[in-house]
């Protein structure tokens, strides 16, 4: 079924733990979509700059009255672009994905085969120049990357055969891009210092680093179809997330309506873009990535706990695909996310405690009524 955690929950933990997840991931998807719609706007920008076209600077940053900046177009843009191709169904962006997906890998192999030769071994000494503490904070800033492999179980609906094609997408495409992760961040910080990588687009940057500006062109045209697709990809997963909770009856039902031409819940998927529009356009990437960070890390521990729960409440159940070593698995999880979120600011805690508190309020004043009585209509019709 469609939902990813928010589902998942609800058959584990019931209708206001589910809610709590459902409305946390609309964070999560929300959040990293706009992220990521602000790396996209610098690589775009970067290209632009090449061609000696330089936007002004009030309409190619996120909200800065310091630097002049108000606005991020480009960010806008992109989404507004992409939430016009969400809207004519699912087929359609699946094609246009598997297209952009081909050109990032390419251009990711590309950087490997030309960076290789620049990488100076002395600028990874000291090797953890920050400690292991640095490192975990890294790991939990970067985290939101992993809403990508998430967003696949978002889609089990629209999948033909679920039981199978989910878990090995999920678990060989988490094999490959971490092979490619290791890859280029090794590639990356041994072409150029990391004391220099703090700008929006570190590949391109590095290639021009070294003189290789051919290539840094391409690198980031083909950036720019990789984070595309990322955009794609989580937009997506929040407009299946709006369907699943409202077809529960937790929000508006309209947004789980279908347009009969392309098979796609249209109004979900504008108010989806304009949202991911006015955060990516306003707010910076720093403060979107440490949000979303905690919301992803949240709903992974509570998915752990919930395997645990339903191996004992449920033993039974007919399971197309069954988590091995458990509760080994599930428990480590929890303990490495846990240890992950300690690593955030608290200012992702201040920000994710006051998303929860107006999520619990729109539960008890509207949700949980609404929910109830969808629940009873279902099965009036069933009967």
């Amino acid at each position: 079924m469609a939902g990813s955690v928010y589902t998942y929950s609800y058959t584990t933990f019931g209708e206001l733990i589910a809610w709590i997840l459902g409305w946390d991931l609309l964070l999560e998807y929300g959040v990293a979509a706009s992220a990521v719609a602000s790396g996209w706007s610098g690589y775009f920008q970067g290209i632009l700059d090449g061609l000696g076209i330089h936007l002004p600077a009030a309409i190619s940053n996120a909200y800065d009255p310091d630097k002049g900046s108000f606005i991020d177009l480009p960010a806008v843009g992109i989404i507004l672009l992409l939430t016009s191709l969400l809207t004519r169904g699912a087929k359609r962006s699946a094609r246009f994905n598997a297209i952009m997906v081909v050109i990032k890998v390419a251009v990711v192999l590309l950087f490997i085969a030309v960076g290789a030769w620049y990488v100076k071994p002395e600028n990874w000494t000291p090797f953890m120049p920050f400690g292991f503490s640095g490192v975990a904070t890294g790991a939990a800033t970067v985290f939101f990357a992993y809403i990508g492999f998430d967003a696949v179980s978002t889609a089990a609906e629209e999948v033909k055969n679920p039981q199978r094609d989910m878990p090995i997408g999920i678990i060989a495409s988490l094999a490959i891009c971490t092979l490619l992760y290791i890859v280029v961040c090794l590639i990356l910080t041994g072409v150029v210092p990391y004391t220099q990588l703090d700008v929006k687009d570190p590949v391109a940057f590095a290639l021009r680093y070294i003189h290789q500006d051919w290539a840094s062109y391409l690198i980031s045209v083909g950036a720019i179809a990789g984070i595309t697709t990322v955009l794609l990809v989580l937009m997506f997963g929040q407009t299946r997330l709006f369907y699943a909770i409202s077809r529960d009856g937790l929000l508006p039902r309209k947004l789980s309506k279908v347009s009969g031409k392309h098979s796609a819940p249209t109004l979900n998927v504008w108010l989806t873009g304009g949202m991911v529009a006015v955060l990516a356009g306003i707010f910076p990437i720093k403060v979107l990535s440490n949000l979303t960070n905690l919301g992803t890390l949240f709903a992974f521990v509570v998915v752990s706990i919930g395997i645990i729960v339903l191996r004992r409440t449920q033993p039974n159940l007919r399971r197309g695909f069954k988590v091995p070593l458990v509760p080994l698995i599930p428990v480590l999880a929890v303990l490495f996310c846990g240890y992950l979120i300690l690593q955030l600011s608290s200012t992702a805690f201040i920000g994710f405690g006051i998303w929860l508190a107006v999520g619990l309020v729109i539960y008890f004043v509207y949700g949980h009524r609404n929910a109830t009585s969808v629940m009873e209509e279902q099965e009036s019709d069933a009967g």
